[in-house]
């Protein structure tokens, strides 16, 4: 039975399952009915962080144009466009035990692909969640439906997984941020051009 959060809450994942050493995280959103002539192109986003909460590299950001970070312990699936259908839209894999030990935490992040210029928001979404699988066996261990109204935000850290005490923990987050990839980017350390 997967352990459902709500923002803020932190809960084992290594701990409580022993032997646990690869995982799916799952991120999934719809698009509410939307007249504005544009289509919306929703992006998952990760990135790799240090002690200092930055990253160390360009490629410590993982997302669908740089699919594989941590020495090929994080892949990203890949691009999902539409977000059309059920299940989630996109998903990272996680080797936990070849996380490079200098990486403590890994955030996970949507944002709106030209969100400004499109006049698009996370008002705009619905059903945002993020999920963390077995990936043997594809039973879900822990849900974060972020179920806050966004209005003006492009982009968000939906929650992270981190290190305490040689175990991985994770952490529903759900911060919005105004700015998109770009400003996100930045506060993790990135230099956008």
């Amino acid at each position: 039975m997967a352990i459902s959060l709500s923002k803020g809450q932190k809960v084992d994942l290594t701990k409580g399952n022993p032997g646990l050493t690869k995982v799916v995280v799952g991120v999934g959103w719809d698009v509410n009915k939307y007249d504005g002539g544009q289509d919306f192109d929703l992006d998952s986003s990760v990135f790799l962080l240090g002690d200092n909460g930055k990253v160390t590299s360009d490629g410590d950001f993982v997302f669908y144009n740089n699919p594989s970070g941590g020495n090929g312990a994080v892949v990203h699936s890949g691009d999902n466009r539409t977000g059309a259908g059920e299940g989630d839209d996109e998903q990272v894999i996680i080797d936990l035990q070849s996380v490079p030990a200098t990486i403590q935490r890994i955030t996970f992040t949507i944002t709106i692909h030209d969100g400004e210029a499109r006049n698009q928001n996370f008002g705009q979404v619905s059903n945002s969640y993020v999920r963390i699988l077995n990936e043997q066996n594809n039973e879900e261990l822990i849900r974060y439906d972020l179920g806050e109204d966004f209005s003006i935000e492009t982009a968000l850290v939906v929650g992270e997984l981190y290190r305490h005490n040689n175990e991985w923990k994770f952490s529903a987050i759900g911060s919005g941020y105004q700015g998109g990839l770009a400003a996100l980017a930045t506060d993790f350390g990135l230099q956008v051009g």
